[in-house]
């Protein structure tokens, strides 16, 4: 049991899927660090000031606007709209880099398909039977 066990863990497909979620998880930080710390700023700017983060509509008269919305969801439900359109464009985001890494995977499959093979020197017996054959036609 334990010798599958080391055969399963040791596969290369599953330390590839290891490696790639663990870059997973590194890209989802980065990718909400990208959103959060450079493009809102710029969206708030635009839209005079207005902060997605804290932006919500309260379904309770015990909810106040202008609260931060951890205070807000203390004290009622909300509507998290902002926090929705963050994410929305974190996922836009991270879905068109992982477009753009398959696109450029499938270009070098199709660069490596389209290369041609080198063909190997032919053997001692192929260049025998050649000059086997050319000495028949004569």
């Amino acid at each position: 049991m334990l010798k599958e066990f080391k055969e399963f863990a040791l596969k290369g497909n599953l330390i590839d899927m290891s490696v790639a979620f663990v870059m997973g998880a590194a890209f989802t930080k980065f990718s909400g660090s990208f959103i959060e710390d450079l493009i809102m700023p710029f969206i708030a700017k635009v839209s005079s000031g207005v902060d997605f983060s804290n932006s919500y509509i309260p379904l309770s008269d015990k909810v106040q606007t202008g609260l931060a919305i951890a205070d807000a969801k203390k004290l009622g439900p909300v509507v998290a709209w902002g926090n929705f359109i963050t994410i929305g464009i974190n996922f836009l985001i991270v879905a068109f880099v992982m477009f753009l890494v398959v696109k450029a995977i499938n270009k070098l499959k199709k660069a490596e398909a389209a290369a041609p093979t080198p063909i190997p020197p032919p053997t001692v017996q192929e260049v025998l039977l050649t000059e086997i054959r050319d000495l028949l036609k004569k």
